[in-house]
C-alpha cells in the first residue's frame, strides 16, 4: 500500500505542475497556433538507424561465430549501444543541450562538490540496495526466468556503486541545480529530514521504481529472444515463406527488446537521456502495470485472456497459400512498425517516464505507433473472430480483445496526460492533430 500511496500522491509539486500544464495544453489545442512544421525530435532519425544497423551486424557476427548465449547477449547489447551513444554525442550533440541541466562553464568549489557527491552516493547506494533486496525477497523474482537478473544485480550493483562517485562528482560540478532528487533522497536515508523536500524524494522513488521493474522484465526476456534469433536453423527457415515471416517477426521483437533494454540502462544527464519525470498519475501506473507480469491480466487464464478457442493465423489459412503469405506480410509490417517505434527513441526508451519528446520515425504519423501496431497485430495473429469452439466463443474472444485494446487506449491517454506538462509535447500533439496520418486521410476524403 505504501508503494501505491507513493505512486498516487497527487499533492506534490510534480502532479500540480503536470495538472496545470496539462490543462493549459488542453486549452491551447485546437487553436490557430498549430505549428506549420513538425516539431524537432529529442533524438535524430540517424541515431536509431545507426543502432539498428549495428545491431544487425552484431546478430550476423553472433550467428557466424556461433557464440554462446551470454556472449551473444553482450555482443548485441554493446554492439547497438556504443554506436548510438556515439551518435548521441557526436551527431545529436545532446550533451550540450540546456535540457541536460548542465553548464560546463560552472566550476563549483571542491568542498561543495565533495559534500553533495557524498550525499548522492549514499542515496544511490540505498536505492540500489532496496532494488537488490526486492529482487531477492519478492517471489516473482525467485524463478529461473529472473535468475539472470539476480546474478547481474549481485555482480553489477556493487561495481556501479563503487565507481559512481566519479560520474556524480562530474555532473555535480556542472549541474545548474545539483541538489536534485538523488540529493534529497540521500538526505532522507541519512535522516537529515530538515533538508529534505519529500516531493523530490517521491520523484526519485517513482523514477527508480520504473527502472527497477521494467529493466528486470526486459533482461529476463533477453535470453529467450536472442536464442530464438541467433540459434535458429536458418537453412530450414529460408526454405519456407511462412517461416521467413515468422523469423523476421522474431527479429523485429529482438530489435525492440535490445533497444528498449539499452534505453532503461542509459539514463544519464550527460547524454540528455535522464528521466525528467515519471508519470505521477496512479491511473497511468495501473494501466501500464496490468500489461506486464506479475500483474498482467491478458495472460492465459487472466480476466482478459482472449485466446480461448482461438488458432493462430497459420492454422486458419494453411490451405490458402496466397492469402497466408499476404496476411503474414501484414503481420510482419506491424511487427516492424512496433520495433521502429522503439528504435526512434534511440537510447531513451522507457515506460511511464518523460525523457524527451520523439517526433521522428512512425511518430510523425501517429502519437502511439507501438500501441496501434501491437493491438492490430494481435487481431491478425490470433484471429479471435474465428473459434474452434463456435460462434459464441468467437464473440467472447473478440469482446475480451476489445478489452485489451481499451487498456492500451487508457495507457495512451494517461501518458499524454503526463507529457502535456511539456510545451514540446503540446506542440507535437497539435501538429499530429492537423498533420498526422488520420488527419491527412480525412482531408483527402473531404476533397
Amino acid at each position: 500500500m505504501a508503494v501505491y500511496r507513493l505512486i498516487g500522491d497527487e499533492a506534490g509539486r510534480m502532479r500540480t505542475a503536470v495538472r496545470t500544464d496539462y490543462n493549459a495544453g488542453q486549452s491551447e489545442l485546437g487553436t490557430d497556433s498549430a505549428p506549420s512544421t513538425r516539431p524537432a525530435s529529442a533524438v535524430s532519425e540517424v541515431t536509431g538507424l545507426i543502432g539498428v544497423v549495428a545491431l544487425f551486424g552484431a546478430i550476423t557476427a553472433a550467428i557466424y561465430f556461433d557464440t554462446t548465449l551470454p556472449q551473444s547477449i553482450f555482443l548485441l547489447m554493446s554492439g547497438a549501444a556504443i554506436p548510438m551513444i556515439a551518435s548521441t554525442i557526436l551527431l545529436d550533440k545532446a550533451h550540450l543541450r540546456s535540457s541536460t541541466g548542465l553548464d560546463y562553464g560552472l566550476n563549483r568549489q571542491r568542498s561543495e562538490v565533495a559534500s553533495i557527491t557524498i550525499t548522492k552516493t549514499l542515496g544511490l547506494g540505498a536505492t540500489l540496495f532496496v532494488i537488490a533486496l526486492a529482487y531477492q525477497i519478492i517471489p516473482t523474482y525467485d524463478t529461473s526466468k529472473y535468475q539472470i537478473v539476480r546474478a547481474l544485480t549481485a555482480l553489477v550493483f556493487p561495481f556501479l556503486w563503487v565507481f559512481s562517485p566519479v560520474y556524480i562528482a562530474f555532473t555535480t560540478r556542472h549541474m545548474i541545480e545539483p541538489r536534485d532528487e538523488l540529493w534529497h533522497f540521500g538526505k532522507f536515508v541519512t535522516f537529515q529530514f530538515s533538508a529534505v523536500d519529500m516531493t523530490y524524494v517521491k520523484d526519485h522513488c517513482r523514477a527508480w521504481l520504473v527502472k527497477g521493474f521494467f529493466l528486470a522484465f526486459m533482461v529476463s526476456i533477453l535470453p529467450m529472444i536472442v536464442h530464438s534469433v541467433v540459434n535458429s536453423n536458418l537453412d530450414r527457415v529460408f526454405g519456407e515463406p511462412v517461416l521467413i515471416i515468422l523469423y523476421l517477426v522474431q527479429v523485429s521483437f529482438l530489435v525492440d527488446v535490445c533497444i528498449g533494454t539499452i534505453g532503461y540502462v542509459c539514463t544519464f544527464k550527460v547524454l540528455n537521456s535522464h528521466i525528467r519525470s515519471a508519470n505521477p498519475f496512479l491511473s497511468g501506473w495501473v494501466a501500464a502495470l496490468i500489461c506486464y507480469p506479475p500483474f498482467v491480466i491478458m495472460h492465459s487464464g487472466g480476466p482478459l485472456d482472449y485466446r480461448g478457442g482461438t488458432q493462430e493465423w497459420g492454422v486458419w489459412l494453411a490451405d490458402q497459400p496466397t492469402v497466408l503469405i499476404l496476411w503474414g506480410s501484414v503481420i510482419l509490417l506491424l511487427a516492424a512498425t512496433y520495433a521502429w517505434a522503439t528504435v526512434a527513441f534511440g537510447i531513451r526508451f522507457s515506460n511511464l517516464t518523460h525523457r524527451g519528446i520523439i517526433t521522428t520515425g512512425p511518430f510523425r504519423y501517429v502519437k502511439h505507433p507501438a500501441y496501434l501496431s501491437k493491438n492490430l497485430m494481435w487481431w491478425m495473429v490470433y484471429m479471435p473472430f474465428l473459434s474452434v469452439m463456435g460462434t459464441t466463443a468467437a464473440i467472447q474472444s473478440c469482446i475480451l480483445l476489445l478489452g485489451v485494446n481499451a487498456v492500451y487506449f487508457a495507457r495512451a491517454k494517461t501518458e499524454e496526460k503526463h507529457l502535456m506538462a511539456d510545451e514540446d509535447y503540446r506542440k507535437y500533439a497539435e501538429w499530429i492533430r492537423t498533420n498526422g496520418l488520420f488527419a491527412r486521410h480525412l482531408r483527402r476524403r473531404d476533397i
